[in-house]
């Protein structure tokens, strides 16, 4: 037999056996399966830090609007902390006009008197002017429901409807808020 026969007849011999796993293949698959296990340990390490870091947006959104609110609030106290005291001050400038109104202009007796109310009225409406109170004097003017309280309507041929024709006391305002309509008489259409 030559060398070439004897191969042949070798490997007719041999018996193909089923391979057995190996260590490398449970290696190779235990591998596999730590990275499978890392990913997911990794997936939920980075949605629990989006997680927290959509929270901590918000947290920091929260201040900034609480943040505002606050200062818009202490401005407000600041604005109308006053409001009460000028509620009270209104009759005593109601007063003075009043004085001023019906005092005898033509009484020489009366004369200074008269001066010195007008010079503390005057006095009195520049030092609340400076804290923002503002007096309403609607005459002529369109009727707004939002500043001024209509006593009456009275029929009026030469203005338009819904305008001023008389006020009977003024209104005030302070800092932009009305505090006292003014109490107006308003013109309307003839019948």
């Amino acid at each position: 037999m030559n060398h070439e026969e004897q191969k042949v007849e070798a490997m007719e011999q041999v018996e193909v056996q089923p391979v057995e796993p190996t260590d490398v293949d449970s290696e190779v698959t235990a591998e596999q399966a730590r990275i499978a296990e890392l990913e997911a340990q990794l997936e939920a390490a980075q949605q629990a830090a989006a997680d927290e870091r959509e929270r901590a947006i918000r947290a920091a959104a929260e201040m900034e609007n609480l943040r505002r609110r606050v200062a818009q609030d202490v401005e407000k106290a600041h604005k109308f902390a006053l409001e009460k005291f000028a509620g009270e001050l209104l009759p005593v400038l109601d007063n003075l006009e009043r004085a001023i109104e019906l005092a005898d202009k033509e009484d020489e007796a009366l004369k200074p008197m008269i001066e010195g109310v007008e010079l503390t009225l005057k006095s009195m409406q520049s030092s609340v002017g400076k804290f923002g109170l503002v007096a309403l004097d609607p005459l002529n003017q369109p009727f707004d429901p939002n500043a001024h309280q209509a006593i009456s309507m009275i029929e009026n041929a030469e203005l338009a409807p819904n305008t001023v024709i008389a006020v009977m006391q003024k209104g005030y305002e302070l800092n932009g808020r009305v505090i006292r309509p003014a109490m107006v008489m308003v013109s309307k259409a003839p019948a």
